[in-house]
């Protein structure tokens, strides 16, 4: 009697567990610290810049060397399931032709809306016009996540930009220019940063 009583409640168990939906969790939404985006810069951006007397620089502690821009990532958040998110920036960029001098900082890339771009704070001769969307990016490849406990690091190359519209017209305004056309190719970006779960 036991026996089949205690039988008898097992299968209701099991069947109870049956009827309940399963549970989805969602990926964590992480916090990015350290590492760096590196951007390979075209032939067809750097040749439109000497083509117009503009010297590119970095601005601390950003770094430049020959075609290779390096900006260091201090802090961000990403969410891992949809790669939905901001990775913030420190130092820039500056151009510089004669006496006029664009500084292009704060770098922000941005994939929280319905296109990933790239913003940032642009200064010419030290006057601040705002922050505006800079680089247009498409990523050619999935995002590399390597996890261990609630911690890891993230990895995306391969992201094409090229020059968003609202960067053409400030660039072709400052610079008495209209070689800067939507669409530019700018270059080619690589996005490695670490990460940790802060809610963890």
């Amino acid at each position: 009697m036991r026996t089949r009583v205690l039988n008898t409640i097992g299968r209701l168990l099991l069947v109870s567990a049956l009827a309940l939906p399963m549970t989805t969790f969602a990926a964590p939404t992480v916090s990015t610290t350290g590492g760096q985006t590196t951007v390979q810069l075209s032939p067809t951006f750097t040749g439109a810049l000497a083509s117009l007397g503009v010297a590119a620089s970095a601005s601390y502690p950003a770094r430049l060397s020959g075609a290779v821009a390096a900006l260091p990532i201090p802090t961000g958040e990403i969410d891992l399931g949809t790669v939905k998110g901001e990775i913030v920036h420190d130092g820039g960029l500056n151009l510089i032709a004669g006496a006029r001098r664009v500084n292009i900082s704060s770098f922000v890339i941005d994939t929280t809306g319905p296109s990933p771009v790239l913003t940032g704070l642009v200064k010419v001769d030290d006057t601040l016009l705002g922050r505006l969307n800079l680089f247009d990016l498409t990523p050619t490849s999935a995002p590399q996540v390597n996890r261990s406990a609630y911690a890891g690091k993230l990895r995306l190359s391969g992201v094409q930009a090229k020059l968003a519209a609202d960067a053409a017209a400030a660039l072709n305004s400052v610079f008495n220019v209209s070689a800067f056309a939507p669409g530019l190719p700018i270059g080619v970006a690589s996005v490695d940063t670490s990460f940790i779960e802060p809610d963890r």
